[in-house]
């Protein structure tokens, strides 16, 4: 009776992987930026961010040599027209002004960011999709300050974009989010996208789990919830707005992330985040964004943080176009009002055409700063902002440079 069953176990095999094809192994995609700077004609660009917030705007204000590679293997396309096969992702950072050594030991690093295994288009699963391994997964992020607010991306396995009805749903068991986290922790997603609000309107719901480390007795468990609503042709205008709400309890205000483990259930954090992209005419675009985020942590860890930024990009011709960003954080604390305020003018040439998502890209910028004494404060030494860094104790400062950036 065993034999019968593995005989007939091989045969099915067998039949599955009947009339595959196999691929060779193919570059997918990728991001790289590269350049050089100075602030204040110190020898070294610094970049301005302020304690306390998720992210800095980001033009003119980049302060790393930065390449990912993507590449793609199919081993298999079954009879149901699904596809086994492999993805990879080599990382590289390095920062400005020292040689390219990709060491942690020098502020750099080279890692995997992403290494799995799929199973793509699953008949079984209405066109779902099944991984494992380390991957990139629904990074929800405002472009602006490259802020990745709710990110469910992990180390672990998933089932994706399984289709039941006019919805998909999706669920995440892991155990890390990225390389970067030292501990392992049990986190939980699940998620149900495809919900019609109204004429191109789109809504989208998750929640997340973060289970307590049995290694660990003082540690806690906790949760979030997060909804966003994509909307095109806003106010009648060629405007794709994304708003996103957000609320976590315990681990879970890393909202999507793996909070701090040691906070119980009396901690908790939202969080609102707007942004988009305004199409004003082929020749000239907005990026906006917008952050209100409060974190009531019983204690000194308290904070109200707000960021309000945007970018507009005009192509003066088809190969040469200005880029213009302001942007200001603020950062209400038990004890400080810090903030920071940050605009840059970037001309740029993009020798395959207009428009703001048009790479490559060889912006020269110009970058201004300014920034308050309880700001300054706060920083962490040697840093842009800090009483010991480029500016030598004042409150405002400015960078020239040159970057590249191209993705594919």
């Amino acid at each position: 009776m065993n034999r019968t069953i593995k005989t007939s176990t091989i045969l099915s095999l067998f039949g599955l992987l009947a009339s595959t094809q196999v691929s060779a192994l193919e570059m997918l995609d990728g991001y790289a930026r590269g350049g050089i700077g100075s602030t204040d004609w110190s020898g070294a660009q610094s970049c301005y961010q302020l304690t306390g917030t998720g992210g800095k705007f980001r033009l003119g204000n980049e302060c790393d040599q930065y390449i990912e590679v993507g590449f793609k293997q199919d081993f298999f396309t079954l009879n149901d027209g699904s596809t086994m096969g492999f993805y990879t992702m080599p990382a590289a950072s390095n920062p400005w002004n020292q040689k390219l050594t990709f060491d942690s030991d020098d502020g750099g690093y080279f890692k995997w960011a992403q290494a799995y295994a799929y199973w793509n288009n699953v008949s079984a699963l209405n066109g779902g999709n099944i991984w494992a391994g380390r991957l990139y997964y629904k990074r929800k992020f405002s472009y602006l300050s490259d802020y990745f607010y709710w990110n469910q991306s992990a180390t672990g396995f998933g089932l994706d974009s399984v289709q039941i009805g006019d919805l998909k749903y999706s669920y995440v068991f892991s155990r890390k989010d990225s390389p970067f986290q030292d501990n392992w922790v049990t986190r939980h997603d699940f998620n149900v996208a495809g919900f019609k609000t109204n004429t191109d309107g789109e809504l989208e719901v998750g929640v997340n789990y973060v289970d307590k480390p049995s290694n660990d007795a003082d540690a806690h468990s906790g949760w979030s919830v997060g909804l966003q609503h994509v909307q095109s042709g806003m106010f009648g205008k060629d405007i794709v707005n994304t708003l996103a709400f957000q609320y976590g309890v315990g681990p879970g205000t890393g909202l999507g992330y793996t909070g701090d483990t040691s906070l119980d259930n009396d901690a908790n954090k939202w969080r609102v985040v707007d942004h988009g992209m305004w199409t004003h005419s082929p020749r000239l675009q907005t990026a906006y964004q917008f952050v209100y985020e409060k974190a009531d942590m019983n204690g000194s860890a308290d904070q109200t943080w707000v960021n309000l930024g945007f970018r507009p990009v005009y192509s003066v011709t088809d190969t040469f176009k200005v880029s213009f960003e302001a942007g200001v954080d603020y950062v209400d604390t038990t004890t400080d009002d810090m903030y920071l305020g940050k605009f840059t003018l970037a001309p740029t040439w993009s020798p395959k055409g207009p428009g703001f998502w048009t790479r490559p890209e060889v912006k020269l910028y110009y970058t201004y700063a300014t920034w308050n004494e309880a700001a300054r404060d706060a920083a962490v030494p040697g840093s842009a902002l800090s009483a010991t860094g480029p500016a030598g104790g004042d409150t405002h400062s400015s960078t020239v440079g040159i970057q590249i950036e191209h993705c594919w």
